[in-house]
This record gives structure tokens, sequence and C-alpha cells, in this order.
């Protein structure tokens, strides 16, 4: 017959005695949140009364384990350090002592577990305020108050849920750190909990204002996250004391927050899984950037993104590479060849790879396509009637964005001048002999309200730009005649490179269906090329063009063909 091994309940443990003829006690303390520190259940207190008990009882403290607020996070590296320093051989302790069985944790089996551990070298774990005995009915009382706390615990956490979520229903923000760009300003109070609001932080916020500038290439070229970092980082600028890093930009730059929502109840703080969409609580904030620039950003970050634009995609020779589409399945059209290549054609994907059954599928001869999307491009969109028309209807659009801009250019200017009024008033107590010279609070406050002038200038003069770009009359009727004749050239005249890079500026997709193509695009990809276009060689109206494409990004869009009769612009 085998045996089995069995585990020592805690009340079959008696406690023994050190080399030195005492008990040897470690005490564990634990408070859970910062109101228990302040409160009865503080640090010093628990201290106080477990070693008051042990002098009692003629037992010695040999050492004190002090975990920080964890609530429920089971990450307790004190407790950790104590079980396995507990139960290392020779036993250094007889007896780890707790305040309440509840200090080891609100989970029955892991209080089970620590139990059982010590028991396996013949220490205990005892509660001074919590005498449940030794023996089975002990170990069956220690056990039910286990369970009582795992529930108390439960029904607690459940009841702090609610009340937060009905916190943040009512437009409060439930946090403790509020997120970059803010600060949690206390409105009031209810019972012992203080009501709070996020508001902007204007140092603070100017540097998420760059961050997108930067992204949507308003500060030069456009920048993606690890250039936006270096430039950041150049100028001397930290994320709260930090280096700004790719990670926290990337947050800056896709956090809902900065165009007026913060979400609350997103992920299960136990867990970390995101929860449902229909269980996120929307919270109104004061928005830093205006929702159509934090939507562009969106769509630059996933034209970016690895999954979305592989390197094939940017450098395939094929003019429609990633931009057209099949409009039966919306399966991406592929380049096949036939005959060792003397024939090209675009090919729907997901009727080559996966069969009728999936797409009846079509094709189309590959020059054939690229040139009737050259001509659409050339004898209909760029034609100056038709660019005049859309872009009147798209600097319309931007006229609401612009009662934004100036808004926050008002207040730009207000916070330069009175930085400037600051600095003026410290030099007067200086000179009328109120304040030192080399007062260090002096020099302090004269380094802060200079940076503050600073970057009220440069958000400024960032503003302005936006402004002019933005403005009506850069649009002019010779730009725009200019604009289409530089760019009708180069699609039909000009290198292989140069025509997929002006496709891929005011092309993002191509829809090809049986009877007809519709071809869609970015209206502001046309607004910006028109305002800024200059005469010049089409070589160089390329380069210029090409570098706006990147702005604007390449989106992958499923590959598509058809045997069209009809062609339509969207």
């Amino acid at each position: 017959m085998r045996k089995t091994s069995k585990l020592p309940l805690a009340s079959d443990v008696v406690i023994g005695k050190g080399p030195d003829g005492t008990v040897r006690v470690a005490l564990y303390v634990r408070v859970s949140t910062g109101r228990q520190a302040a409160g009865e259940l503080s640090v010093p207190d628990q201290i106080a009364r477990m070693t008051e008990y042990c002098e009692a009882k003629g037992w010695k403290v040999v050492a004190i384990y002090t975990e920080a607020a964890t609530a429920t996070d089971y990450n307790r590296p004190e407790f950790t350090k104590l079980i396995d320093t507990a139960t290392a051989l020779p036993r250094p302790y007889e007896v780890v002592a707790v305040h309440s069985y509840s200090r080891i944790a609100r989970d029955s089996v892991a209080n089970e577990l620590a139990h059982r551990q010590l028991a396996k070298v013949g220490a205990r774990m005892i509660s001074i305020t919590q005498n449940v005995g030794q023996g089975t009915t002990g170990e069956l009382t220690r056990k039910i108050i286990a369970v009582f706390d795992e529930f108390q615990s439960h029904e607690n956490s459940k009841h702090t849920h609610r009340t937060m979520l009905e916190n943040a229903r009512q437009g409060y923000f439930n946090g403790s750190i509020a997120p970059f760009g803010f600060h949690a300003n206390a409105v009031g109070k209810k019972g012992a909990r203080v009501k709070k609001i996020l508001d902007i932080d204007e140092d603070e916020a100017s540097i998420v204002r760059r961050a997108y500038a930067m992204c949507l290439g308003r500060e030069g070229e456009p920048l993606g996250l690890k250039r936006i970092v270096e430039r950041l980082h150049g100028e001397g600028l930290k994320f709260r004391g930090k280096r700004f890093t790719t990670s926290n930009v990337y947050r800056i730059l896709t956090s809902e927050v900065y165009a007026g929502t913060l979400w609350y109840n997103r992920i299960c703080a136990r867990t970390g899984v995101l929860r449902p969409r229909e269980e996120w609580v929307a919270v109104s904030v004061p928005p830093t950037v205006s929702k159509e620039d934090f939507d562009r950003v969106q769509e630059v970050l996933a034209s970016r993104a690895p999954k979305k634009t592989p390197p094939r995609i940017t450098s395939s020779p094929v003019l429609l590479t990633g931009l057209a589409t099949c409009a039966t399945c919306g399966g991406g059209m592929t380049l096949r060849t036939g005959k060792s290549g003397r024939y090209r054609y675009y090919t729907c994907a997901s009727a080559a790879h996966s069969g009728k059954a999936v797409c009846p599928g079509r094709s189309l001869p590959m020059d054939g396509l690229d040139q009737a999307v050259v001509d659409v491009l050339a004898d209909a969109v760029l034609k100056p009637e038709r660019l005049s028309r859309i872009l009147e209807a798209y600097l319309a659009r931007s006229a609401e964005g612009d009662v934004a801009r100036r808004e926050r250019l008002a207040r730009a200017r207000k916070d330069a001048t009175g930085a400037v009024g600051t600095k003026a008033r410290l030099m007067k107590l200086v000179a009328a002999g109120a304040v030192e010279p080399d007062d260090p609070q002096l020099a302090e406050e004269l380094r802060n309200t200079e940076a503050r002038r600073r970057r009220a200038e440069e958000e400024i003069a960032l503003l302005e730009t936006e402004g002019l770009q933005a403005k009506p009359q850069n649009i002019t009727p010779a730009k725009i005649e200019r604009l289409g004749m530089a760019i009708r050239e180069a699609l039909r005249t000009g290198t292989p490179e140069f025509r997929r890079a002006y496709v891929r500026l005011f092309v993002r997709q191509v829809v090809v269906g049986d009877t007809e193509i519709k071809v869609s695009g970015p209206t502001a990809a046309l607004a910006g090329a028109v305002a800024r276009h200059r005469p010049q060689s089409t070589a160089d109206s390329g380069s210029q063009f090409h570098a706006e494409w990147r702005r604007k990004g390449n989106p992958r869009q499923p590959f598509s063909e058809a045997t069209p009769t009809v062609i339509r612009v969207a």
C-alpha cells in the first residue's frame, strides 16, 4: 500500500523555542488603504500592539516586515520575503505574528497556504486580536474567519466600484494621478470622499499640443514617435521629471482624454482585462486638441503601423499596390503575371487564394487600370473648376476649427503677457530693495516665469502658423491652376516613383467593380498642396508632394480589380 504524505495543519504545530531558549517572533504589518494608514490600523499602531503582546508572553521580536498600502494586490514583496525566510532551515522564527488574519490576505486560499507553509517547518502564524485556540476547533474557526474576510472584501469592493461608477457618471475624476496635461482640482466633498474634476495644466498641455503638431507636420516634416521623443528630449522637456519615451508619447497621441473624453471602467483593476465597451463610462473633460486633429493623428498612426503598411507596400513598383480593392468582397487586388511576366494583371486576392466560392473575382490588365486612375486624376480631379469646388467646401468645414484655434491663441497671448508682467514686477521689487538680487527664491521664480513665457510664445508661433496654412486667401485661382498643371504633367510623364507618390498623395482607395471604378481621396491633401505650391520644375514638385504624401501616411487598403466602363470620382 502506497504511503501518502500529509501537510501538517497549523493547529498541529506546538510552539517551540529557539537555540537561546526563547520564542523568536517576526512581525508582519500591512495597511490596505491610505485611510487605514492614518487611522487605528496604522503601521506604528500595529507594531506597538504586537510588540506589547509579545513582551507580555516573554517572546522575543527579532524581525519586522512592513508592507505599504496594498488592498487586494497580491504582489507583496515583503510578505514573500517573510515566507521565504521563515520557511528556510534552520528555522529563524518560531512565530509569525499579525494584527489580524486579514492582514495576511483577504483571500482564504492564500491565507491557508501561508499557514501550511509555516507549519511544514514547525512555525505558527498567530493573530494578536483573534485567539482561535489550537486543535481542529481552532483550525475551523480560523478558516471561517478567512472566508468571512474574503466575502467582506468582495462586498466592499462591489459597493466601492458602484460608488465610483456613479461618481464618473456625474463627471468627477476617480483617479489619484491625473493624465499628463491635466491636474485634478477638488471641487467639494461628500462625506469623507473628495470630489475632483480634471482641468488643463497649461505647462504640460502645451507639450501635448506640440506632439500632435509634430505628428501632423506643422513644425516641418511629419515626425514619427522616435523623432518626436528625440525632439522633446533635445529641448530639455520632461514627462513629469522623467524622459519622454515612445510609449508615453504614443499614449499621448492615442488617448481620447486629449479630445475631451476620459473613459472610466475600461480595464478591470484586479485582472487587467479590457472590459466590454458598453461598460465604459465617459467623463467629459476640457479638450487639449481639436477632435479633427485627434482623428487625423489616429489615421496617421494607423497608416504607419507595420501590420497595416508592411515594407512591401511602400517599396512596391506597382502603382496601385495597397490602394485597389475588390468591389465585391473588399479584398485586395494583387499583381499576377502570365506568359513568363509578359502580361501583368490586378487580380482579386480573395478569389485567387480561396477560390470562386469566396468571391467570383475579376482580373484587369495592370497598365489599363493604372492609366484609368491617372486619367481620372488628371482630367477630373485636378481640373481647376473641380479643385475650386472641392476646396471651397473643405475650407467652410475648416472655419469651425479656426474659431477654436483663435481662442487658444488668445489664451496663449494672455499667458505670454502675464509672464512678461510678472518678470517686470519681480525686477521692480529688486530695484526697490524689497528682494535681494541673489535670493534663491527670486532666481527660481524668474526661471519659471521665463519658461512660461517661452512656452507661450512657442504655442503662439505654432497657432499662427496653423492659421496661415488654413487661410482661404492662400488658395488662389492662380495656385490652383499651377498645381493642376504641375501634377498632370508629373502623372503623365514622371518617373514611376514620382507617379506613385502623387497617386498616394491624392488617392486613398480605388474600388474596382465590373462596370465602374470608384476613386476617392483626402480633401485635406489637396488643400495643403495648393496652399504651399510654388512654381517650380516637375521634379522639384515631386519631392514636395512626396513629403506631403508621407504626412498623410500610406493607408494600406486591400487590392482590387475589375473591367470597368465607367470611372466615378468620390
